[in-house]
């Protein structure tokens, strides 16, 4: 088995050689252009990971890590506009460099290059990786339209948030593993459970990644922190101070949410105030160390040697452990 490091400096070669020369050039020089931002591509090397973990070639699985990265990145573009973001990756975005029109044409190009990466498999594997691939493809779209339905709610649940944050983020964590576990030919039970840990682990990601987005160190984090409360995000921290704050401090959250986005550094703290008095933070760090757990537990169950679990353990371990 490779070192994580060696995965990932195998995928950006895969990337780094990948140019799409074809016409007409203003659908795919944008293309090239997302996918040339690099990032951290922890999907296509969880493919390879994975299917290494279960004793197949890395590099046969190389095709459908490439579909997972250039699927990840489709979204990235689509979401872009739907954000109005202006930086990716510290770059400016698709829809920016050119336009909204080529941002979407071109992102449904990327969609379809992604299904055309599972076509060197035989039938079998085929088929199987374009199932679970369908299927993740559209809970990635309802969790988006979740997250913007969420935008005008004032009354989002605790379990419709964990549903959205497991649609738009923990399920591709999920699959891509799986199918490295599809393409090394393994048991359905291990294909299940590898994708089990993957998608709890990417729930408990995406839980850290809100907590920290309010107490993370602003020089490891590696973006603004209280970014979600100036935009008035409704994320577990928010969803669990409002359900435990006593009335007062929940008027006031209530208050502090309504104001229109601004870089405001009195509401950052009086929120943050809000989420450590209320016991939300204390509640959001539990759930991190719950889904961890979960993740986990389904190590055990799996059909591989101890040294094995210990390699996604420790992946784990690596993904969950960063600086706040």
């Amino acid at each position: 088995m490779l070192s994580l490091s060696e995965y990932q400096n195998v995928i950006s070669e895969e990337f780094s050689n990948l140019h799409i020369h074809k016409q007409p050039k203003n659908l795919y020089e944008p293309i090239d252009y997302i996918l040339s931002l690099g990032g951290k591509r922890i999907r296509p090397v969880l493919t390879l990971l994975a299917t290494d973990i279960f004793d197949g070639d890395y590099k046969k699985a190389l095709p459908a890590a490439k579909a997972v990265e250039v699927f990840h990145n489709f979204s990235l573009v689509h979401d872009d506009i739907m954000d109005d973001a202006p930086l990716r990756r510290g770059h400016e975005t698709v829809h920016e460099k050119w336009n909204i029109n080529t941002g979407i044409l071109s992102g449904d190009a990327m969609l379809i290059l992604a299904y055309q990466y599972f076509e060197v498999y035989e039938p079998l594997i085929f088929q199987k990786l374009a199932k679970l691939f369908s299927k993740t493809a559209l809970e990635v779209c309802e969790g988006q339209q979740y997250d913007v339905d969420f935008e005008t709610r004032d009354d989002v649940t605790i379990p419709e948030y964990l549903k959205m944050i497991e649609y738009k983020t923990a399920v591709l964590l999920g699959a891509a593993m799986k199918m490295g576990a599809i393409v090394a030919a393994t048991s359905e039970e291990n294909a299940d459970l590898i994708y089990n840990f993957g998608l709890n682990l990417g729930i408990a990601f995406q839980l850290q990644d809100d907590y920290l987005d309010a107490f993370g160190n602003p020089e490891t984090f590696g973006k603004q922190v209280g970014g979600d409360i100036i935009e008035n995000k409704k994320t577990y921290l928010y969803l669990k101070a409002i359900a435990f704050s006593n009335e007062k401090d929940k008027q006031q959250l209530l208050h502090l949410f309504s104001i229109q986005p601004n870089d405001n550094s009195d509401k950052i703290e009086s929120v943050k105030t809000i989420f450590n008095t209320s016991g939300a933070s204390k509640a959001t760090q539990d759930a991190i160390a719950k889904y961890t757990e979960i993740a986990f537990e389904t190590l055990e169950k799996m059909q591989i040697s101890e040294d094995k679990k210990m390699v996604l353990r420790l992946f784990g371990e690596k993904l969950m452990n960063r600086n706040v």
